[in-house]
This record gives structure tokens, C-alpha cells and sequence, in this order.
């Protein structure tokens, strides 16, 4: 699949957020708890939940999708045992693992696949799941996990402050006896959705000052729940308005705390409209930030950093794009430098971007979902026309890119 865009044109109008793709793994993980109804609302229609659905099935769990709901039944979940050839596809299917070691005490996996932006190592869960009781096998790529003794009180400190370990500990500690305490444990949005949906299916959680405490419960019921909305996607079309000069107005936003994203923005002197539900970029006059960083929320979430590259590119000055976290983040850098773009990579996590500069359309391959969203950011104000392959890999994180756009007034195009 490809897009072809023709860059130079001012985005205008509206468009609806869709519900936090991060949020759809842990949550629909969260269903396998439980031989009740589950029905998740406000679920993105994308590549990736489509592969979700796919390996839920494999194991006798009834799901049906309509619109943007899903309905889960997994009263008759067979077998401990994730598809191979499905699960190296994604790498959001790890939490499944904690969701059947906490069903049936059990489970047999495969390493996660999915982007390839550096070394994603799963040591933070498999020491997790230690501390909780549970004992592992490993050959090559392929893992075995048991419980072999009842689980008791457990205080765990987590090496690093990974969102899917942390949803992991919880989902696989949720069911039984004994509690758990997690410490630097992630607080991303989409933990926080697990955690509220846990607790209105009748799960104890709570979070006392730096600690998450899970209490085990012998039963959850059914729920109904609605996801929290994209944040990234947000953060992206606002990047989308500013940088093409227009005014995009953003509805369909929670209550939830989205600082994290706008702060930073605000800093490139992004202005920024808030109201009820919604958010409205306006026109602005860019400026360059001294440095940028990503860190664990609510710091700037990594996953917008390859757009803010692209928002540095149009703003006047020097911004130091700095990304710890995955050390293959800035290697599409080159592909924006083919279009004109004035940027140094420092080292595998640095890089300076000098701006404003003009960019011209080319043919571009996508590396992964949020550079690859990133290139179309940048061939919607390159001058003449980029062709950007692989476009299904975008469609992996972002919901009805192509209509989205098209609606903004974009001049797009979508060849399967």
C-alpha cells in the first residue's frame, strides 16, 4: 500500500480523536479474566486490534466488532498456548501472556514482534512474573510460564518503568490471593485505563503514593467500558495544523491529563485552543526549542518524538531531539534530509534539527509506524509530490489516516 500526497496545502477543519491504541491490548487482555460479556467501546479500527481479534479467536474466544465497540465473551478460552506466527507480529500481545498466567496459571508464548526500532528486551516482565511465583522455561524465542505455588503477598521494584510489564504484574495478579505492590511502575494513560476497568469488574487496585497495590479477588464480572482517547494521534494532527499554517480543530477528548503532549508543543509556540471535548491548533508562528526529551509520562511521550522532529523542521532555530528510550528512534532522519531538511544525528538517541526549512516531495519507504507517520507529516508541506510506501504500516497505529486527511483538505491519495 501507498500514499501519494501533494504537498503545499493548508489544513483546515475537523476531525474526531480516536480511541488510545495502547489502550486496546491491555483492556481486551483484561477480558480473558472474566467468563462474563465484556464490551469495549471507543476501540480504533486498526491493522493491529484486527491481528488481536485473530489470536483471541485461535483460543475459543468469542468477539464480535461493530463500529468502534468490541463485545468479548471468553467463557470458553482453550488452551494456554499463543499462536506463534501471530504473535511475533505484534508486539502489544505480551500482555496476554499476564492475562492467561492469572486465568489458568499457565501460559506458553513467543518473543513480540512488531516495530523494529531498537532491542525490546522482555527481562522486566519474566522478573515480574518471578516475584509473583512463577517459574519459566526459555528456548530460543519460545517461553513457558506455570504457577506452581499459591501466590502471597509480593513487593516488587520494577527495573525500569516499562507500560507493558506494569500492565502485565497487574493483569496476572488481578485473579487469586495475596497482594501485590508494584513500585516505579508506569503511569501512561492506557495503565490507567486497565486499572479503572480492572476495578469496575470488581478488581482491588489502588495507588497509594509511589506504589500500585493489587489485591487478588477469586471472581471479575462483565463490564462496559469506553477507552480513552489517542493522545499521540491528537499530538500529531495538532503538529499536522501548525506546521501547514492552518486551524484543526481535534474533538472527541477525555478528561484525562494530556499536558504531557501540549506543554511541550506549546514550547515550539504552537497555539493551542481548549474547550469541552475539544482542542483547536492555530495558525502559528514557529519557534525552535533549545531541547526536546522523551521521558516515561508524564514526560513527552516517545512515540511523538518522530513528529516533533518533523514540527522542528518548520520552526525557526535549533532544537536538540533527544530520545533515550529505543536507540533506533531517529534512524529515519535520513529520509527527511533527502527532502531537504538541515538535521545532524548526533548519536543513534540525538539529533539536531535546524529550521525552518523548505522541503520537496520524494519516494519514501515507511520504517515503522511513528516515522512513517512522521513522513507523511513532512510530504504534507513538501514542495510537489512524495510517494510513501508501505503506508500499511502506519495504518498498524493510526485509525482512517487517508479520510482523515482527505477531510483537512489534504491532497491525498491510497493505492492497495
Amino acid at each position: 500500500m501507498k500514499y501519494i500526497i501533494t504537498g503545499g496545502k493548508k489544513l483546515e477543519g475537523e476531525i474526531t480523536v480516536s480511541g488510545n491504541k495502547n489502550a486496546i491490548f491491555p483492556c481486551v487482555a483484561a477480558a480473558l479474566l472474566t467468563d462474563d460479556e465484556v464490551v469495549l467501546e471507543n476501540v480504533s479500527d486498526l491493522s493491529d486490534s484486527r491481528v488481536l481479534i485473530k489470536i483471541l479467536s485461535s483460543l475459543g474466544v468469542e468477539i464480535k466488532k461493530t463500529s468502534s465497540q468490541l463485545t468479548i465473551n471468553a467463557s470458553s478460552l482453550k488452551g494456554s498456548a499463543l499462536p506463534k506466527d501471530l504473535m511475533t507480529k505484534l508486539r502489544g500481545s505480551i500482555v496476554l501472556v499476564g492475562a492467561l498466567l492469572g486465568r489458568l496459571g499457565k501460559v506458553k508464548f513467543y518473543h513480540p514482534g512488531g516495530d523494529i526500532i531498537g532491542q525490546r528486551s522482555i527481562n522486566t516482565h519474566l522478573e515480574g512474573f518471578k516475584s509473583l511465583g512463577a517459574n519459566y522455561k526459555k528456548n530460543d524465542l519460545e517461553y513457558s510460564l506455570n504457577f506452581r505455588q499459591n501466590r502471597k503477598n509480593t513487593k516488587i521494584f520494577l527495573a525500569e518503568a516499562s507500560v507493558t510489564a506494569t500492565e502485565n504484574l497487574i493483569l496476572a495478579a488481578a485473579l487469586g490471593k495475596g497482594r501485590v505492590i508494584i513500585r516505579n511502575y508506569a503511569k501512561e494513560p492506557h495503565v490507567l485505563d486497565l486499572c479503572k476497568m480492572l476495578s469496575k469488574m470488581g478488581g482491588k487496585i489502588s495507588q497509594v503514593g509511589d506504589r500500585l497495590e493489587i489485591t487478588g479477588v477469586p471472581k471479575l464480572h462483565g463490564v462496559k467500558y469506553k477507552l480513552g482517547c489517542d493522545f499521540i494521534e491528537m499530538g500529531t494532527y495538532l503538529v499536522a495544523g501548525a506546521i501547514s499554517g492552518g486551524e484543526i480543530t481535534i474533538k472527541g477528548l477525555d478528561q484525562g491529563d494530556l499536558n504531557p503532549v501540549l506543554e511541550p508543543l506549546k514550547r515550539f509556540n504552537l497555539r493551542i485552543r481548549k474547550n469541552l471535548g475539544s482542542i483547536t491548533v492555530l495558525k502559528s508562528n514557529l519557534k525552535a526549542v533549545p531541547r526536546l526529551q522523551t521521558n516515561i509520562w508524564p514526560g513527552f511521550p516517545t512515540d511523538l518524538m518522530s513528529a516533533a522532529i518533523v514540527l522542528a523542521t518548520q520552526s525557526k532555530g535549533v532544537t536538540l531531539c533527544h530520545d533515550w528510550m529505543y536507540e533506533s528512534r531517529m534512524f529515519f532522519v535520513d529520509k527527511l534530509i533527502s527532502m531537504g531538511a538541515q538535521i545532524i544525528l548526533a548519536d543513534p538517541h540525538r539529533s539536531l534539527v535546524y529550521g525552518p526549512t523548505k522541503l520537496r516531495g520524494r519516494i519514501l519507504d515507511t520504517p515503522d509506524i511513528r516515522a512513517g507517520m512522521a513522513l507523511v507529516l513532512a510530504a504534507l508541506v513538501a514542495k510537489g509530490e512524495s510517494v510513501i510506501s508501505q503506508a500499511e504500516l502506519i495504518e498498524r497505529g493510526y485509525e482512517d489516516v487517508y479520510g482523515k486527511l482527505k477531510k483537512l483538505g489534504a491532497i491525498i491519495q491510497r493505492i492497495d
